[in-house]
């Protein structure tokens, strides 16, 4: 069991990066096209599945999705409120 640890935790890392490649939207993925990372995880399972997490992931910026401003939580705490005083 011990020989096969380490194929069986490649095979399923890279699986799941290559599930992870046909679910990212295409204008978010990093460095290279969809295709490009998909190849690039069969043909060489560790080293692409690796740099596809850690260079090619889509990541919040890629996505548009920002934090929203923070809103004040009490009313005193609101600048308009006050002034409105």
């Amino acid at each position: 069991m011990g020989r096969y640890l380490p194929i069986i935790i490649m095979a399923l890392l890279m699986i799941y990066c290559v599930v992870e490649v046909a679910q990212a939207p295409p204008f978010a993925v990093r460095r290279m096209p969809r295709w490009l990372w998909a190849v690039a995880i069969i043909c060489l399972p560790l080293v692409g599945a690796v740099s596809w997490l850690l260079l090619g992931r889509p990541n919040a910026q890629t996505l548009g999705k920002r934090k929203p401003p923070k809103r004040p939580t009490a009313p005193d705490d609101d600048v308009d409120f006050l002034r409105g005083l």
